[in-house]
């Protein structure tokens, strides 16, 4: 079999093209994702009056996030520009004239692709959680020293078990403070301090402690009206969890964790929720025992007391009830499906890099005139919809309880198909 020369320089030459429409592809996403980030951070975090230094390492810490999507986006929107100016400038038909095989030309293309995957999921394996974590360690120093980032002046915030009531904030002291909450018993108490001043919890992981001072708690008895206890203290230590604070950057997750430590944490909490099953199972069977058995004494002795007959009668219609609930009642772990979900999505967004520059080729190819300006188009439409697809995928993992690796993988195997549609009917032609 003889050898096409000049392959090679093809294949730099199809290299050259598609890297040039990449970085104008990459830098589309980059700075569109980068600046979306900064509005986030204006709200957050610029308006708050935050050092210069720690507002710029959010950004950085901030960085592989938006690194994550913007390869496999910039992937796409690349491959779909480098093909249709091939296609425009009917360079294709001088690669086919020239005897190179449309495979040949493709090899260079998902060479690249391969090349994206690899580094796509480094940067959503290890550097994204990396950045998630020094993200929320960031927030949590500036939170110490300036409280009005959360807990803004003279504004009431609602959380998951509480409400919490700030007068004026100067520096690192919040006046008037204000805690509705309840106790262990639900009863709803109410805290109120002179001041209060955010402290780290060093014993304890994900607590956030808020010192009160001059302290007044108030309790009603849920019981009896008109009753109700108080205390009065000099200070108090009120604990309040993390994830009940701004979730969006201290609420660590599978998202700050590695891939082999989301699977590990997957397999404890499989067996976990496999021994709920399995006691749940053993709570039907012996709920189904005591029915046979009542069943067994309405049926033997039903002649001997009628009034009590009835009363054992009652008594199985409802145990029966509270069996048949027991015994189709789905039970379901929402964390376990949300680590599933997250896992999957480390594999299946950097994979998408392949994915799309299979779709571009024979897509890619359809252009006829402005091909890199119709590529970057079609580009935006098909991110668009990924991104949708993969939202889409995400809420339904959770909600219906979809097989995690469908949800997260469904968005691909759309492209995939699509991609083997358009390469069908090109290699028809």
């Amino acid at each position: 079999m003889t050898r096409i020369p000049g392959f090679r320089r093809i294949d730099l030459y199809i290299l050259n093209e598609f890297l040039i429409s990449f970085v104008v592809a990459f830098l589309f996403f980059f700075c569109t994702f980068f600046i979306n980030q900064l509005l986030v951070l204006a709200e957050e975090i610029f308006s708050k009056k935050v050092p210069f230094w720690d507002v710029l390492q959010f950004i950085v810490f901030s960085l592989p996030s938006i690194l994550a999507l913007s390869l496999p986006f910039g992937a796409l929107v690349g491959s779909l520009m480098a093909m249709g100016r091939f296609a425009s400038d009917n360079e294709i038909l001088a690669f086919r004239a020239s005897g190179v095989a449309r495979h040949r030309i493709l090899n260079p293309l998902l060479a690249a692709g391969v090349l994206l995957f690899l580094v796509s999921f480094v940067m959503n394996d290890y550097f994204l959680p990396l950045g998630n974590i020094r993200l929320g360690s960031m927030y949590r120093k500036i939170l110490y020293t300036n409280p009005g980032i959360e807990l803004e002046p003279y504004s009431v915030k609602r959380y998951k078990d509480m409400v919490i009531v700030t007068g004026g904030i100067e520096e690192t002291l919040i006046k008037n403070i204000t805690i509705i909450d309840r106790t262990e018993d639900k009863e709803k108490r109410i805290i109120m301090a002179r001041s209060g001043s955010l402290q780290e919890s060093g014993n304890q992981k994900g607590i956030i402690s808020i010192r009160l001072d001059d302290v007044f708690t108030h309790v009603p008895d849920g019981k009896i009206e008109d009753r109700y206890e108080f205390t009065t203290s000099e200070s108090m230590i009120y604990n309040v969890l993390l994830k009940d604070f701004s979730a969006s950057f201290i609420n660590p997750g599978p998202r700050e964790m590695r891939s082999i430590d989301v699977w590990r944490e997957i397999q404890v909490m499989d067996k976990e929720y496999k021994r709920q099953l399995e006691e749940q199972s053993r709570k039907t069977e012996a709920q189904l025992f005591d029915l046979a058995m009542e069943l067994r004494y309405l049926k033997d002795f039903a002649h001997t007391d009628p009034g009590l007959y009835k009363i054992r009668q009652q008594n199985l219609a409802n145990a029966y009830t509270i069996y048949t609930r027991n015994r189709d009642r789905k039970f379901v772990d929402r964390n376990l499906q949300l680590y599933r979900l997250e896992f999957h999505k480390k594999f299946s967004i950097p994979f998408s890099c392949i994915v799309f520059v299979l779709f571009a080729f024979p897509v890619g190819l359809l252009a006829r005139k402005s091909g890199r300006a119709l590529g970057f188009g079609i580009g935006l439409l098909m991110a668009s919809l990924y991104w949708w697809l993969l939202l889409i995928g995400h809420t339904l993992g959770i909600r219906l309880e979809l097989p995690p690796m469908f949800a997260m993988w469904f968005p691909n195997l759309v492209v995939f198909i699509v991609a083997c549609a358009f390469l069908a009917v090109r290699t028809n032609r």
